[in-house]
Parts: structure tokens; sequence; C-alpha cells
């Protein structure tokens, strides 16, 4: 009798949050619209990325100097390390994940994380042929990085970046130039 108590909570409880953690860990897909780079090359990606602007979100808010790289797994998931100064509090800090293929490697169509089990597009929209500068788009509109292998990029390849954001969507009024 007593254990058909802490049962029915446990019931209870696991209908109740069992949708949204099912909802955290469904499979992560290209936002309608947006098409990826084809014969993206994860090799030739691999490496380190300097951000040169972005929306701001909570974990990347107040930072300079923000990097990411890629390093590739034994298993074909990818190592991800971002890492960036926190002009507020003026510390480095450091923040680790994994991204894996959305589908076929030769799709610049990824899913990142950096909390568990819990997955957030990554998709890589643009690029130059030498993999020198990227566009990602996330899996929804409030998320957008500008990357390159050098810590500033040519204003021609800011400018086709800017309007391919501007014609997917992106209100680029919210975005924020990174100080490197």
């Amino acid at each position: 009798m007593k254990y058909s108590k802490y049962l029915k909570i446990a019931v209870g409880t696991a209908l109740l949050v069992g949708p949204f953690i099912f909802q955290a860990c469904k499979s992560v897909k290209v936002p309608a619209g947006v098409q990826v780079v084809d014969n993206f090359n994860i090799k030739s990606y691999a490496g380190k990325w300097y951000e040169i602007a972005r929306f701001d979100f909570k974990h990347e808010k107040d930072m300079d100097q923000v990097t990411a790289e890629y390093t590739l797994n034994e298993d074909g998931s990818v190592k991800v390390l971002n890492r960036g100064f926190d002009t507020v509090k003026n510390e480095w800090k450091e923040s680790e994940g994994k991204a894996k293929f959305i589908g076929e490697e030769t799709r610049g169509a990824l899913k990142v994380s950096f909390f568990g089990p819990f997955y957030s597009g990554y998709n890589v929209v643009a690029m130059d042929p030498d993999y020198e500068n990227a566009l990602i788009f996330g899996e929804s509109k409030d998320y957008i990085w500008f990357l390159s292998r050098n810590k500033t990029m040519p204003e021609q390849v800011k400018q086709k970046f800017l309007k391919l954001a501007r014609d997917a969507g992106y209100d680029l009024d919210r975005l924020v130039w990174t100080k490197q």
C-alpha cells in the first residue's frame, strides 16, 4: 500500500514531464526554406574559427574575443569548444559540446548540444570554397553567426552574408559585431 502512493507520484510525474523531455530530445531539423551547404567537408571545416558577428543570447551575452574550435571525434561526431572573454565578469569562459550530422555528412546540417540530450540546429548556409568564412543559421531566426578563420572578415563577404540573412528574414538590427 505504501509503495502504491509513490508509484502514483512517479507515474504522474512521468506523464507531466515526459512530453517536455520528448520535445527537448526530438530530432532537430533544418528550418523550412533554409538551404544548407552541399558538398560539405567536415575535415576542412574542423579547426579554429573567430566569431565576427552574432545575435546576442544568454550564453554569449557580454562576450568578446569569441572563438569556436571544431575537432573530429572517432565516432563521427564533432567536439565543439567555444571560448570567449566575459567583459562584465572580466574572465574567460569556455563551453564544450558535441555536434552530430542531421542526415548526410556531405550537407552542412548539424545539431549541437552543450547540455546533455538537448540539441539545437547548426546550419552552415554559406561558405567560401576555401573554408575561410561561414554563415551559420540556428534552428530559428534567434540564432545567427558570421565566422571566419581570421579575426576580420572581408567587406564583400560581410555584405554577401548580410544580404543572405536579410533575404531569409533575419532582423539585422539585432546583430552584434564581436570585438576580436
